[in-house]
């Protein structure tokens, strides 16, 4: 299991990594690809359809705006909100994508972005299929693409026959460990705690001034995100009438700090506040960091805030111990059940963001590589078969309290753990197995369809 903190933790937009930021990029390959076809020469418009989850809450999570995004060039770690919007108004008014190695090509995201409500594609919930037709209809150039959580991408080839790069990659990281038992087992032997050996595992692959400048920055987007989603009010768009609520929260618990009316909860609040500034952001298509997916990018940034403004001793020379250690867990989550909501519900999302974020809090607190296994462990066992049952496919009930929820539940389960010497009955292995279990027999309608759960039962008002 090879996965880079920088592949866990990605800069980009919302309001959803799988719905969003996955077909951006899936987009922005397919124009790789057309220009390195031969028979894209031909091509004289551009469709793409879009199966399985992404068809039934693509609107809702803005995935038709993310292909038109993509289709003009755009990535999500590096777009531009002022040039894009522009962008799409010109060509939602032309209909028609110009790009220098290709022919201009006809595109109406009207008519060309095809909703498909029948069965989902054989590799995954989230499936699309972009395609290059010639003047005469015919088809010239087709892929089929997955996004299968977390911002990651792959084609039907790719998924169905894994290239030999992680095995490559195996050979140069020191600690390749596939496993929380192999993980432990190697920090056993090495004496290194789970953050160094990570960090010498990324070090491997860049030099390690490298790596620490990514990780500052990616403290320094989530950091960001907060403070935005503080100051930020107003209604969030999609037609619930939401409003943002993490603004007048913090005010209040500013106002009652040190006086008579403070509770001893206020922490609490606090963890939930700082949780769902970054979700209602998230909500609002701003900028996040998945962690490790949109959905679920709230609550990893707000235990690691409550770390450094809430507790005792606090050290921010600790923050990349605390990343690094939680993208070990997620990387462990990823290989070996799944973050996506629409393969796994939101056990697969907000359950892993937990367990990620209870390693990390516990490790900062001085915690033993079998106590943040620990940790890990009761955070992501207390999600078990949560489901994910967006209201109107939006992102916005129940995902942004849920978010905070979550976060309440990664400290909880860090200090249940550092209250034990690590010595549990059951391992982080076998608790991830269940995820993937329990994803795997839940029904479609709790996987991110918004058929079923709190999607079909709403106030009749």
């Amino acid at each position: 299991m090879f996965l880079s903190i920088f592949d866990v933790f990605k800069i980009g937009v919302g309001p959803s990594s799988s719905h969003t930021m996955g077909p951006m990029t899936a987009a922005v390959r397919f124009l790789s690809l057309l220009r390195d076809h031969d028979a894209a020469r031909n091509a004289a418009r551009v469709r793409v359809t879009l199966y399985g989850s992404l068809a039934y809450t693509g609107r809702g999570h803005a995935t038709d705006r993310a292909v038109c995004l993509g289709l003009l060039g755009h990535a999500p770690a590096t777009l531009d909100l002022d040039a894009a919007d522009s962008q799409l108004v010109a060509l939602r008014e032309h209909k028609v994508l110009r790009h220098s190695g290709l022919p201009h090509l006809a595109f109406d995201p009207q008519a060309d972005i095809v909703f498909n409500y029948g069965p989902a594609l054989p590799g995954h919930a989230n499936g699309l299929i972009f395609e290059a037709l010639q003047s005469d209809g015919r088809v010239c150039v087709s892929e089929t693409y997955y996004s299968i959580g977390g911002g990651f991408v792959v084609t039907a080839s790719e998924r169905e026959h894994p290239t030999a790069d992680s095995g490559d990659r195996r050979q140069h990281w020191p600690y390749p460990f596939d496993s929380a038992a192999q993980m432990l087992q190697m920090a056993e032997e090495s004496g290194l705690t789970i953050a160094q050996m990570k960090f010498a595992n990324e070090c491997s692959e860049r030099p390690a001034t490298q790596v620490q400048a990514g990780v500052t920055a990616l403290w320094k987007a989530m950091d960001a995100c907060i403070e935005r989603g503080l100051n930020a009010e107003g209604q969030l768009p999609g037609g619930l009438k939401v409003n943002r609520r993490a603004a007048a929260m913090r005010r209040q618990l500013e106002s009652e700090r040190n006086s008579q009316r403070a509770q001893p909860h206020a922490a609490n609040d606090w963890l939930s506040v700082y949780a769902m500034a970054v979700n209602e952001e998230n909500a609002a298509g701003g900028k996040v960091v998945t962690s490790p997916t949109n959905g679920a990018a709230g609550v990893l940034p707000a235990v690691l805030r409550y770390y450094l403004d809430h507790c005792r001793g606090a050290d921010p020379q600790k923050v990349p111990d605390f990343l690094l250690t939680a993208a070990a867990i997620g990387g462990l989550i990823k290989y070996r059940a799944s973050i996506s909501g629409a393969e796994a519900g939101c056990q697969g999302e907000v359950g892993s963001a937990a367990s990620m974020a209870a390693a990390g809090f516990c490790a900062v607190l001085g915690g033993t590589p079998r106590q943040i296994e620990n940790a890990a462990e009761i955070a992501l066992e207390h999600h078990l078969g949560m489901t994910c049952d967006p209201v109107g496919g939006l992102v916005q009930v129940p995902c942004i309290e849920r978010n905070g929820i979550g976060a309440t539940k990664a400290v909880t389960a860090a200090s249940l753990a550092l209250r034990g010497d690590g010595t549990h009955f059951m391992p982080l292995d076998n608790c991830i197995e269940a995820m993937r279990q329990t994803g795997e027999e839940m029904s479609t309608k709790y996987k991110e369809t918004s058929q079923g759960g709190l999607a079909v039962n709403l106030p009749e008002c």
